[in-house]
This record gives structure tokens, C-alpha cells and sequence, in this order.
């Protein structure tokens, strides 16, 4: 082989392993961090872990025999209806003004929605990103833009994570609200490994196990249970999820994160509630993971536990995570909510709402839906 050719080889080689090298720091972090010292200490004080990870009081069945061959069969077979035929529509919200009275709802997408009441704000679960994803070239790619620049959120009083999958905590919007925010993170145990290593200072980390609460800015953040799981990288259930408690002086909410249904919606009805507005998880269902997501359903049968009032749905129509149809989940929790004569609004992705005057559901999304 000629000098030059070995030269460039060499090069070449050498190029190839700096870029592996350099998407697997990347990767990693991502991925984020393990708790670990003082934090592995509490976590092992906590009722919900033993024997190394977190559990639910319920166990949860994923993949049970057969529906893994099943959802690889329906995720080929409906990668048309999965999507809407047009964009979808968004608004720009106001919520550039503080009220002092009130309690409005911002949904932007997926499970991303601002909480403003007896004027204070609290954001839950933002996602920014353009894939929920470690890498930026993989994953589920978003289907419509944020409404509004994260630069252009108002400031808020809290930033509340639910757990540290992927589409509920991304790397990329962390960082900017890092810099474009001054409120603290609420998360689950353990989860703030991962914003320690990103860069968040520790006085603006606030880790909570269940039935834990903090006192904010004349708020009060309660976590509560969830059943669901945890995890970014191979190993799983290392830091906690839960769903959420807002409350203010005169409101209050409930927000679900992720989770399957569990008979503890009726313990925090009772405990917290009654509830002005739940914010409930309807879409990314499915065989093959029956307990660690809602169908829309399960989502009024929570909501009606919980004693809620206006129930507003969250985690659909933004990322393509199971082989249910695009539309789907609105359809469904409309007619459900309909059926138990309860009051629903289901926002266009940036729209404001007035939980004292909601607006009457108007079926946005079915004239984009796919008909197949």
C-alpha cells in the first residue's frame, strides 16, 4: 500500500474512532447519571425500594406471552394511522401575564403543560426536544413544534418532572431551563442524579419520595403514587416515578404522569382532593403494556376516583409510542367523559385554558385524523 493511501487509512481509522468515541460520551450523557453516596442512602430509607430498585405495591405485568410478536406485527401494519394527514394545529397562548386569581391550563404537547393558579406557575414535564431520545438522529420525532420557545415561557415557581424516561425528561430542555429559569426541579428519588450531572446547581433540586410534599412560593407540591417504572439506559427502576399534587390556597391539581391504573387514585381523592382539574394520561396504550399506562378509560375511571372536576387530557398526539391510531385517544376519552356526563377539554397544543370557563369540545383533530 503507497505511503499516502496508509496515511489516509490511518486517518480515516482514526476519524471513525474519535466519532464513535465521541457519540458514545454523548450517549452516555444523556443518559444522565446513577444516584449514588448520600442520595442511594435515602433512597434505600424509602417504602418503595428494596432489594437495590424501586417497586410498585402492585406488581406490573409488560409483555405478557406473545403480545411482544403481536405489537411488532400492528406497528408495521399501521404506521399510516399512527400520524395525522395535516398539521396540527396550535395555538399561541397568553400566558405572559400573571393572574391573580384563577387557575388556568397550558397544554404544549405530549405530557408538557404550564399550571397557573392563585397566580403562581408551575411547569410539568417539559420536553422541548425534537426526538425524546438520547441521540438527536434516532427515536420519536416530534409531530408539531413547540407552540411557544422555551426562551418565551414566563417565569415560574416550580419545574416538575414525573419520572426520567426519555419523553418526560430531555437533556436539551434541562440545559435551557437551566439558564432561562430561576425555579427549583421537583422530581422523584433519585432523579436528581441525573440533573447533577447536567449542570443543575443542587439548591434548585428538590427530590421527593411519595406522600413527601415541599411549601413553594405559597404552593404546595406533594408527590404521590404512580404505577409505572423508571430508567434511560439498560437498567431499570434505580430512581422513582410518581404523579403530582398542585396546591394553592383556593386550587388545586392533580397531574398523573405516567402510570397504569391503580387503586390509589381513590386513597389521593380523599387525601388531597377534591380536585379543580386532573391533568390524566390517555395515549401510548396497548397488549403488550397493560399496566403502566392508562387507556382513555382507565383515565375518566381515575379521574372520577381522584374526585376531579375538569378533566384536561395529557400524553397523546405529539410522539408515535404504540401502535393505537393518532386520533385515537381523544375519541375515546371523549366518549367516555360523555358517557359519565363529565366535563372534558382537549387543547390544541398551545392553548390556554380557563378551568372556570372551559371551552366545549370542538373535535380538532378528527379532520386530520387518517381514516385507514
Amino acid at each position: 500500500m503507497p505511503k499516502t493511501t496508509t496515511v489516509l487509512a490511518l486517518a480515516a481509522a482514526a476519524a471513525g474512532a474519535a466519532a464513535t468515541a465521541w457519540t458514545v460520551r454523548k450517549l452516555s450523557f444523556a443518559m444522565g447519571a446513577r444516584p449514588s453516596g448520600a442520595r442511594i442512602e435515602r433512597l434505600r430509607r424509602s417504602p418503595q425500594f428494596h432489594d437495590g430498585t424501586f417497586h410498585n405495591p402492585v406488581p406490573v405485568t409488560a409483555f405478557p406471552e406473545g403480545s411482544g410478536q403481536q405489537t411488532l406485527q400492528d406497528l408495521l401494519a399501521s404506521s399510516g394511522r399512527r400520524r395525522p394527514v395535516a398539521p396540527i394545529p396550535i395555538a399561541t397562548g397568553d400566558a405572559d401575564r400573571r393572574p391573580a386569581t384563577g387557575l388556568h391550563l397550558t397544554w404544549y404537547g405530549h405530557a408538557s403543560a404550564l399550571v397557573e393558579l392563585d397566580g403562581r406557575r408551575v411547569l410539568l414535564d417539559p420536553v422541548w426536544g425534537d426526538r425524546c431520545s438520547p441521540l438527536g438522529l434516532v427515536g420519536p420525532k416530534r409531530l408539531h413544534p413547540p407552540p411557544v420557545a422555551l426562551s418565551q415561557l414566563p417565569a415560574v415557581d416550580a419545574i416538575v418532572i414525573s419520572h426520567d424516561h426519555y419523553d418526560h425528561l430531555d437533556l436539551p430542555t434541562v440545559r435551557r431551563l437551566r439558564e432561562t429559569q430561576t425555579a427549583p426541579f421537583v422530581v422523584p428519588l433519585g432523579v436528581g442524579a441525573h440533573l447533577d450531572r447536567w449542570g443543575v446547581p443542587a439548591d434548585r433540586i428538590i427530590e421527593l419520595d411519595w406522600h413527601e410534599h415541599v411549601d413553594l412560593a405559597g404552593l404546595t407540591v406533594t408527590a404521590t403514587p404512580a404505577r409505572h417504572f423508571s430508567g434511560r439506559g439498560f437498567v431499570r427502576d434505580r430512581t422513582l416515578w410518581a404523579s403530582w399534587v398542585v396546591a394553592g390556597p383556593t386550587r388545586r391539581v392533580f397531574y398523573s404522569g405516567d402510570t397504569g391504573y391503580t387503586e390509589s387514585y381513590a386513597s389521593i381523592g380523599a387525601e388531597y382532593g377534591p380536585f379543580d382539574a386532573t391533568l390524566m394520561q390517555i395515549g401510548a396504550y396497548g397488549p403488550a403494556w397493560p399496566d403502566i399506562h392508562l387507556t382513555p378509560e382507565d383515565a375518566v375511571s381515575a379521574h372520577l376516583d381522584l374526585n376531579g372536576n375538569v378533566l384536561v387530557p395529557v400524553h397523546w398526539g405529539t410522539f408515535n409510542l404504540a401502535v393505537h391510531g393518532w386520533a385515537e385517544p381523544a375519541d375515546r376519552v371523549w366518549l367516555e367523559a360523555k358517557a359519565h356526563g363529565i366535563p372534558l377539554v382537549v387543547p390544541r397544543p398551545g392553548e390556554r385554558v380557563d378551568v372556570d370557563d372551559p371551552p366545549a369540545v370542538d373535535g380538532w383533530w378528527q379532520p386530520i385524523a387518517c381514516a385507514l
